[in-house]
Protein backbone atom coordinates (compact mmCIF):
# COMPACT_ATOMS: atom_id res chain seq x y z
CA UNK A 1 0.00 0.00 0.00
CA UNK A 2 1.76 3.92 -0.71
CA UNK A 3 2.08 5.50 2.64
CA UNK A 4 1.48 8.62 0.71
CA UNK A 5 -1.80 7.92 0.05
CA UNK A 6 -3.25 6.30 2.90
CA UNK A 7 -1.68 9.37 4.74
CA UNK A 8 -3.61 11.68 2.70
CA UNK A 9 -7.10 10.55 4.03
CA UNK A 10 -6.15 11.56 7.77
CA UNK A 11 -5.49 14.96 8.62
CA UNK A 12 -4.32 15.46 12.17
CA UNK A 13 -6.62 17.91 14.25
CA UNK A 14 -5.79 20.16 17.27
CA UNK A 15 -7.74 17.68 19.09
CA UNK A 16 -5.79 14.54 17.92
CA UNK A 17 -2.23 16.85 19.58
CA UNK A 18 -3.61 18.03 22.44
CA UNK A 19 -4.34 14.50 23.78
CA UNK A 20 -0.95 13.38 22.63
CA UNK A 21 0.34 16.08 24.94
CA UNK A 22 -1.81 14.97 27.81
CA UNK A 23 -0.46 11.67 27.50
CA UNK A 24 3.03 12.22 27.05
CA UNK A 25 2.87 14.55 30.40
CA UNK A 26 1.74 11.26 32.04
CA UNK A 27 3.84 8.90 30.22
CA UNK A 28 7.15 9.99 31.39
CA UNK A 29 7.31 7.95 34.66
CA UNK A 30 7.89 4.80 32.00
CA UNK A 31 11.32 5.71 32.07
CA UNK A 32 13.58 2.68 31.61
CA UNK A 33 16.95 1.27 31.16
CA UNK A 34 16.62 -0.13 27.98
CA UNK A 35 14.98 2.43 25.66
CA UNK A 36 14.46 5.01 28.43
CA UNK A 37 11.45 7.78 26.66
CA UNK A 38 11.24 5.10 23.99
CA UNK A 39 7.85 3.82 25.43
CA UNK A 40 6.80 7.03 26.85
CA UNK A 41 7.06 8.39 22.95
CA UNK A 42 5.27 5.55 21.59
CA UNK A 43 2.23 5.87 24.00
CA UNK A 44 2.05 9.48 23.40
CA UNK A 45 2.08 9.21 19.31
CA UNK A 46 0.00 6.15 19.36
CA UNK A 47 -3.33 7.00 18.43
CA UNK A 48 -2.14 9.47 15.94
CA UNK A 49 -0.07 6.84 14.26
CA UNK A 50 -3.16 4.82 14.59
CA UNK A 51 -5.31 7.42 12.37
CA UNK A 52 -2.37 7.84 10.32
CA UNK A 53 -1.60 4.51 9.20
CA UNK A 54 -4.64 2.45 8.66
CA UNK A 55 -3.08 -0.98 7.77
CA UNK A 56 -1.92 -2.72 10.65
CA UNK A 57 1.32 -3.89 9.31
CA UNK A 58 2.42 -0.06 8.37
CA UNK A 59 1.12 0.68 12.06
CA UNK A 60 2.97 -1.58 13.87
CA UNK A 61 6.34 -0.64 11.73
CA UNK A 62 5.62 3.12 12.88
CA UNK A 63 5.41 1.88 16.71
CA UNK A 64 8.94 0.16 16.36
CA UNK A 65 10.28 2.80 14.88
CA UNK A 66 9.40 4.97 17.92
CA UNK A 67 10.39 2.40 20.28
CA UNK A 68 14.08 3.00 19.64
CA UNK A 69 16.15 4.57 22.37
CA UNK A 70 14.92 8.46 22.89
CA UNK A 71 16.10 10.20 26.18
CA UNK A 72 15.67 14.45 26.02
CA UNK A 73 14.54 16.93 28.74
CA UNK A 74 10.68 15.89 28.77
CA UNK A 75 9.38 19.83 28.50
CA UNK A 76 11.12 20.63 25.02
CA UNK A 77 10.49 17.35 23.90
CA UNK A 78 6.84 17.94 23.00
CA UNK A 79 8.14 20.38 20.15
CA UNK A 80 10.30 17.60 18.23
CA UNK A 81 7.47 14.86 19.36
CA UNK A 82 5.00 17.07 17.24
CA UNK A 83 7.40 17.93 14.08
CA UNK A 84 7.53 14.39 14.08
CA UNK A 85 3.81 13.80 13.89
CA UNK A 86 3.45 16.16 10.91
CA UNK A 87 6.73 14.07 9.31
CA UNK A 88 4.61 10.80 9.29
CA UNK A 89 1.50 12.70 8.43
CA UNK A 90 2.86 13.61 5.39
CA UNK A 91 5.64 11.55 4.28
CA UNK A 92 4.40 7.96 6.07
CA UNK A 93 7.10 5.66 6.57
CA UNK A 94 9.39 6.34 3.80
CA UNK A 95 10.23 8.96 6.48
CA UNK A 96 11.02 6.82 9.21
CA UNK A 97 14.85 6.69 9.16
CA UNK A 98 14.95 10.91 8.50
CA UNK A 99 12.39 10.98 11.60
CA UNK A 100 15.05 8.77 13.98
CA UNK A 101 17.63 10.61 12.73
CA UNK A 102 16.21 13.46 13.66
CA UNK A 103 15.19 12.88 17.08
CA UNK A 104 18.74 11.45 18.01
CA UNK A 105 20.38 14.94 16.49
CA UNK A 106 18.14 16.84 18.49
CA UNK A 107 17.45 15.60 21.58
CA UNK A 108 21.15 16.14 22.82
CA UNK A 109 21.02 20.05 22.39
CA UNK A 110 17.46 20.14 24.03
CA UNK A 111 18.31 18.42 27.28
CA UNK A 112 21.28 20.70 27.57
CA UNK A 113 18.98 23.86 27.21
CA UNK A 114 16.27 22.03 28.99
CA UNK A 115 17.92 21.21 32.19
CA UNK A 116 20.43 23.72 32.55
CA UNK A 117 17.18 26.96 31.62
CA UNK A 118 14.31 25.25 32.56
CA UNK A 119 15.03 22.78 35.45
CA UNK A 120 17.84 24.45 37.20
CA UNK A 121 17.83 28.26 36.33
CA UNK A 122 14.46 29.51 36.65
CA UNK A 123 13.59 27.50 39.32
CA UNK A 124 16.20 27.81 41.44
CA UNK A 125 16.15 32.06 40.66
CA UNK A 126 12.10 32.16 41.16
CA UNK A 127 12.63 30.11 44.21
CA UNK A 128 14.74 32.12 45.91
CA UNK A 129 12.51 34.97 45.74
CA UNK A 130 10.14 33.22 46.28
CA UNK A 131 11.26 31.76 49.21
CA UNK A 132 13.13 35.24 50.63
CA UNK A 133 9.59 36.72 50.45
CA UNK A 134 7.91 34.23 52.41
CA UNK A 135 10.33 34.74 54.81
CA UNK A 136 9.86 38.27 55.09
CA UNK A 137 6.07 37.58 55.37
CA UNK A 138 4.85 38.63 52.47
CA UNK A 139 2.28 35.77 50.61
CA UNK A 140 3.09 37.26 47.32
CA UNK A 141 6.14 34.99 47.03
CA UNK A 142 3.54 31.94 46.87
CA UNK A 143 1.30 33.15 44.32
CA UNK A 144 4.73 34.42 42.10
CA UNK A 145 5.74 30.62 42.38
CA UNK A 146 2.02 29.24 41.47
CA UNK A 147 1.73 31.49 38.47
CA UNK A 148 5.32 30.48 37.24
CA UNK A 149 4.22 26.96 37.46
CA UNK A 150 1.15 28.03 35.66
CA UNK A 151 2.84 30.13 32.32
CA UNK A 152 5.56 26.94 32.20
CA UNK A 153 2.57 24.39 31.84
CA UNK A 154 0.72 26.27 29.20
CA UNK A 155 3.78 26.45 27.38
CA UNK A 156 4.18 22.82 28.09
CA UNK A 157 0.63 21.96 27.07
CA UNK A 158 1.34 24.12 22.88
CA UNK A 159 4.23 22.05 22.53
CA UNK A 160 2.71 19.36 20.33
CA UNK A 161 0.80 21.86 18.74
CA UNK A 162 3.68 24.37 18.03
CA UNK A 163 6.11 21.45 16.58
CA UNK A 164 3.58 20.05 14.62
CA UNK A 165 2.94 23.60 12.58
CA UNK A 166 6.61 23.95 12.25
CA UNK A 167 7.46 20.53 11.23
CA UNK A 168 4.45 20.74 8.60
CA UNK A 169 6.04 24.08 7.50
CA UNK A 170 9.34 22.17 6.98
CA UNK A 171 7.87 19.27 5.20
CA UNK A 172 5.28 21.45 2.51
CA UNK A 173 7.46 24.46 1.85
CA UNK A 174 10.51 22.76 1.68
CA UNK A 175 9.37 19.45 0.56
CA UNK A 176 11.81 19.38 -2.40
CA UNK A 177 15.07 19.95 0.28
CA UNK A 178 13.98 17.36 2.39
CA UNK A 179 16.80 15.10 1.18
CA UNK A 180 19.53 17.92 2.22
CA UNK A 181 17.85 18.21 5.99
CA UNK A 182 17.56 13.75 6.03
CA UNK A 183 21.13 14.04 5.31
CA UNK A 184 22.06 17.04 7.65
CA UNK A 185 20.11 15.34 10.46
CA UNK A 186 22.21 11.92 9.94
CA UNK A 187 25.21 13.64 9.94
CA UNK A 188 23.74 15.74 13.47
CA UNK A 189 22.81 12.45 15.05
CA UNK A 190 26.03 10.37 13.85
CA UNK A 191 28.12 13.61 15.60
CA UNK A 192 25.87 13.29 19.08
CA UNK A 193 25.78 9.36 18.92
CA UNK A 194 29.81 9.92 18.52
CA UNK A 195 30.30 12.78 21.07
CA UNK A 196 28.70 10.79 23.94
CA UNK A 197 31.08 7.76 23.56
CA UNK A 198 33.61 10.06 24.54
CA UNK A 199 31.60 12.46 26.69
CA UNK A 200 30.23 9.56 28.62
CA UNK A 201 31.79 6.34 28.64
CA UNK A 202 34.40 6.85 30.97
CA UNK A 203 36.86 4.12 31.21
CA UNK A 204 40.96 3.86 31.33
CA UNK A 205 43.70 1.23 32.33
CA UNK A 206 45.65 1.60 34.88
CA UNK A 207 47.85 -1.10 33.74
CA UNK A 208 51.81 0.09 34.30
CA UNK A 209 55.00 -2.19 32.81
CA UNK A 210 57.82 -1.73 35.34
CA UNK A 211 61.31 -2.17 33.16
CA UNK A 212 63.73 -1.57 36.63
CA UNK A 213 63.48 1.71 37.48
CA UNK A 214 61.45 2.96 34.11
CA UNK A 215 57.72 3.04 34.46
CA UNK A 216 55.68 2.94 31.13
CA UNK A 217 51.74 3.45 31.80
CA UNK A 218 49.52 2.38 28.98
CA UNK A 219 46.62 4.80 29.07
CA UNK A 220 48.83 8.05 28.03
CA UNK A 221 50.21 5.45 24.67
CA UNK A 222 46.56 4.84 24.35
CA UNK A 223 45.75 8.30 24.17
CA UNK A 224 48.31 9.50 21.83
CA UNK A 225 46.66 6.31 19.63
CA UNK A 226 43.32 7.67 19.87
CA UNK A 227 41.69 9.46 22.39
CA UNK A 228 38.83 7.26 24.04
CA UNK A 229 40.18 4.70 22.71
CA UNK A 230 39.04 2.02 25.24
CA UNK A 231 35.56 3.58 25.52
CA UNK A 232 35.41 3.28 21.49
CA UNK A 233 36.06 -0.62 21.43
CA UNK A 234 33.73 -0.69 24.35
CA UNK A 235 31.06 0.96 22.58
CA UNK A 236 31.76 -1.30 19.08
CA UNK A 237 31.88 -4.38 20.96
CA UNK A 238 28.18 -4.04 22.48
CA UNK A 239 26.85 -2.49 19.16
CA UNK A 240 28.14 -5.47 17.45
CA UNK A 241 26.15 -7.53 20.44
CA UNK A 242 23.11 -5.60 19.46
CA UNK A 243 22.96 -6.07 16.38
CA UNK A 244 24.75 -9.14 14.86
CA UNK A 245 24.28 -11.09 17.41
CA UNK A 246 20.91 -9.76 18.15
CA UNK A 247 21.27 -9.80 22.08
CA UNK A 248 18.99 -8.33 24.20
CA UNK A 249 19.57 -4.66 25.44
CA UNK A 250 18.86 -6.62 28.97
CA UNK A 251 21.13 -9.43 28.68
CA UNK A 252 23.78 -6.90 27.10
CA UNK A 253 23.34 -4.49 30.71
CA UNK A 254 24.28 -7.93 33.12
CA UNK A 255 27.62 -8.52 30.69
CA UNK A 256 28.82 -5.08 30.74
CA UNK A 257 28.33 -4.97 34.45
CA UNK A 258 29.60 -8.62 34.89
CA UNK A 259 32.87 -7.58 32.34
CA UNK A 260 33.38 -4.79 34.78
CA UNK A 261 33.31 -6.13 37.91
CA UNK A 262 35.81 -8.80 36.88
CA UNK A 263 37.84 -6.18 34.61
CA UNK A 264 37.88 -4.12 37.79
CA UNK A 265 38.79 -6.84 40.52
CA UNK A 266 41.81 -7.78 38.36
CA UNK A 267 43.04 -3.98 37.84
CA UNK A 268 42.78 -3.88 34.07
CA UNK A 269 40.10 -1.57 33.62
CA UNK A 270 38.92 1.31 35.98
Amino acid sequence: MDNRLQNETYQVTNKDLRKANYRWLMSVCTFNYQTQQGASVVYALSPILRKIYKNDEDYKTALNNHFQYYNTQPWLAAIILGAVVAMEEKQGLSAKDAIQDFKVGTMGPLAGIGDSLLMTMIPTIMGSIAAYMALEGNPFGIFMWLLLILVIFFFRMRGFEFGYKQGLKIVTEYGEKITFLTEAASVLGLTVVGALIASVINVITPITFNFGEVNMEIQPMLNNILPALIPVMITGAAYYLLSKKKMSMTLLILVVILFAMIASAFGILA
